[in-house]
């Protein structure tokens, strides 16, 4: 995902030991120092994502609702670094591009705002990092360049991930038991614990592309079982993603320089714009439907606002060079 990062897993350090829950009432930390979050408001972001039920109630059908909605109506998208933007892991920023602009943004962006709500809206949680696969060189990347959230409900434990996009977005947190299968829309996934690390995989139906011309896309992903990330129970905070964030948006062998990406999650599937390539796909019992068509330059910023609710300031420049990603 990032180029020639060839360096396993080192982190050995016990989990349990470093578990930490804050669930305090003071102003809400994410680098060690507390940020000043008066200009945020958790009503404007249940808002964001249509949530009317009890938002003063921490418990698993919430938690399940607000990650659902999040997905469904915030996408995960790159575009500000195709805008001549850079993204940030400041908080206030985050949210007022996220929440108050009706944008999307990547992991970093998502989870960590994502990790704001969770503590507003009462839960014990904590940030955790993860290390995508790289599935052409088969390691686990040296560095955590995923951002997900770990929570604590009647004494078991989920992994919250509302920003990982396309068909390898879950809809619901999944619950922290190892080998157990966990079937969603998008495919059964599961977590499993080798003793130094925490691992997702997925198995997945085989996607269908509709238009034949295009079946050899490399963005129709032909695996039927794939491994996601890595990650352990060490809490994080958001200084911990500082310097990837910035190489991930800098860096020549970095995906996220190399192609532009917004997905959104629909109810029967998912959408999906990279570069030029625009595809909605259907979830069926067996297999995936794959609508995917090439769409003119003069119409994509059309497209970004009809199928995905979103319109930039700036000028968009899609890219779509080659790096290992599929839908």
């Amino acid at each position: 995902m990032l180029g020639n990062a060839r360096s396993p897993l080192k982190e050995t350090t016990s989990e349990w030991d470093h578990m930490l829950f804050l669930n305090l009432d003071i102003p809400f930390s994410i680098d060690g120092a507390f940020q000043d979050v008066d200009m945020m408001d958790l009503k404007e972001y249940l808002n964001r994502i249509g949530f009317t039920g009890q938002y003063d109630k921490a418990d698993l059908d919430n938690l399940f609702t607000i990650h659902k909605l999040h997905v469904m109506n915030i996408p995960f998208e790159n575009l500000s670094i195709h805008s001549g933007e850079k993204n940030t892991m400041d908080l206030q920023i985050i949210y007022d591009k996220i929440v108050k602009s009706n944008r999307g943004g990547w992991c970093c962006e998502n989870n960590l705002l994502f990790s704001w709500v969770l503590k507003e809206m009462g839960y014990k949680s904590t940030m955790l990092g993860s290390k995508v696969f790289n599935s052409l060189e088969q390691v686990f990347l040296s560095m955590d360049c995923h951002l997900v959230n770990l929570v604590e409900i009647d004494g078991k434990q989920y992994i919250a991930d509302v920003s990982f996009g396309v068909s390898s977005q879950i809809w619901h947190p999944l619950e922290l038991i190892s080998g157990k299968d966990q079937p969603q829309p998008s495919g059964v996934f599961r977590l499993i614990n080798n003793g130094l690390q925490w691992v997702l995989e997925k198995t997945i139906r085989k996607q269908l592309v509709q238009d034949k011309t295009l079946a050899n896309s490399s963005l129709i992903d032909k695996r039927l079982t794939k491994t996601l990330y890595s990650f352990t129970l060490t809490p994080r905070d958001a200084d911990h993603f500082r310097e990837m964030s910035d190489y991930l948006q800098t860096s020549p062998d970095s995906l996220f320089m190399l192609k532009s990406i917004c997905s959104l999650q629909t109810p029967t599937g998912f959408r999906a714009l990279i570069g030029w390539t625009y595809s909605e796909v259907t979830f069926k019992e067996d297999s995936d439907l794959v609508d995917m068509k090439e769409i003119p330059g003069c119409e994509i910023e059309a497209l970004l606002r009809d199928k995905f609710n979103l319109v930039l300031v700036n000028k968009f420049t899609p890219k779509n060079n080659k790096a290992d990603y599929c839908i």
